[in-house]
């Protein structure tokens, strides 16, 4: 009998796979560790003849070429989804894992509802009421740190409505934070973590740019930056607690490079959905547009990477979420959140679908597999001069 929590290559492939050039990370039983791969006509090909890490890989001047050249082959990609050949991970390894916050005007918003009702979801229908007339007709088509966005500060600041959230929102300088640390990230089909003290807590679904040490935007893929809204509404200076926590950072299931066939103004136009399904039979879904986005791409990765602060092993940035989940779920008014059991799927025809299931953090895996765990591995594969 097929698992509930099964997946296939056709369920979490890009729409277009057999054109797109598709990079990732698979735990692979017969190498004995975590090897960088390329898809292939739903085959696994290894690459750590290559390079034996993903961030080695990507600061190849050759990588095309490389990526184009006779490679092992692992096996078929859904073998490494229902566990036969190993399992597929997040597809990032010793990159920097960091995160834009409020970069859209609805997220801003509820930003603002969360500061306001200190972490208290019952009070965010009325405070929300109040507020979206205002806050968020100003808001939309505004682009951050413009003359209209100092223009509506002003306005705002004399109806006692400014925020230190709509200072990052709109204001010139970005809020960018460290969302995980290398190698915490969980990929397509694991289990996320919901920390046990939280009640009010939702996915947060974002395009994620890969960067290179110099800065080059070289594709992107999905992001679940999940998130604690009321412990991050009670202090923005719980922003840490709200946010990093065990299997808390789902990435995946592929990174998509940037080719003639799918360019960076592509990334820039693509729609982003989510699907909730609980086991409780509650469903939430929703799409948003990427040109919704207040700051462009290009923006927030300048803003991360340039003379004042570097990534020598590069980076991959969560571009923020383009979603506010409002929708009821265990009471009027209280708004969503997360149960135990339910399946997020975060998906954009170009990009592919990240698929993974809620559970308490203090019942997920716990992180073993470092970075020291990962040297040692390729160390004792003969791998070491290849990272």
């Amino acid at each position: 009998m097929t698992s509930p929590r099964s997946l296939t290559a056709v369920t979490i492939l890009p729409d277009d796979a057999d054109r797109a050039t598709l990079v990732g990370r698979v735990w692979s039983d017969d190498r004995g560790g975590p090897c960088p791969v390329v898809i292939r006509a739903g085959r696994v090909l290894d690459l750590t003849g290559v390079s034996a890490t993903m961030s080695g890989l990507l600061e190849r001047s050759d990588l095309h070429a490389a990526l184009a050249a006779d490679l092992p082959d692992l096996g078929g990609l859904d073998a490494f989804l229902d566990g036969r050949a190993g399992r597929l991970l997040a597809p990032v390894d010793l990159q920097a894992i960091k995160a834009a916050g409020v970069t859209f005007a609805d997220s801003m918003l509820e930003r603002v509802i969360e500061e306001q009702a200190r972490g208290d979801s019952g009070r965010a229908a009325a405070i929300r009421a109040r507020l979206a007339p205002v806050i968020g007709d100003s808001l939309r088509g505004v682009a951050a740190g413009s003359d209209k966005a100092a223009a509506v500060k002003a306005l705002l600041q004399q109806m006692d409505l400014w925020s230190q959230y709509l200072e990052v929102g709109i204001g010139p300088d970005a809020e960018i934070f460290t969302k995980a640390q290398p190698m915490s990230a969980v990929g397509c089909g694991d289990l996320v973590g919901i920390h046990p003290i939280s009640d009010w807590n939702n996915p947060e679904p974002e395009v994620v740019l890969v960067i290179r040490s110099d800065g080059a935007i070289l594709g992107a893929t999905l992001g679940n930056d999940v998130n604690l809204r009321d412990v991050e509404g009670r202090s923005a200076l719980l922003l840490g607690k709200a946010k990093d926590n065990n299997a808390s950072c789902a990435l995946g299931p592929f990174i998509r490079l940037f080719d003639d066939g799918f360019t960076q103004g592509d990334l820039e136009q693509a729609t982003v959905s989510l699907r909730v399904e609980g086991q409780d039979g509650f469903q939430m879904t929703g799409d948003s547009p990427m040109a919704a986005i207040s700051r462009t791409p290009s923006d927030l990765a300048a803003q991360l990477l340039n003379r004042s602060h570097q990534y020598p092993d590069g980076a991959v940035l969560f571009l923020g979420t383009m979603f506010a989940p409002v929708k009821d779920r265990r009471a009027p008014g209280q708004g969503f959140t997360h149960e135990t059991g339910d399946r997020v799927e975060i998906a954009s025809p170009r990009l592919g679908r990240l698929v993974n299931w809620v559970e308490r953090t203090d019942r997920c895996p716990e992180w073993t597999f470092g970075t020291g765990a990962l040297m040692r591995n390729l160390t004792r594969r003969g791998l070491a001069e290849r990272i």
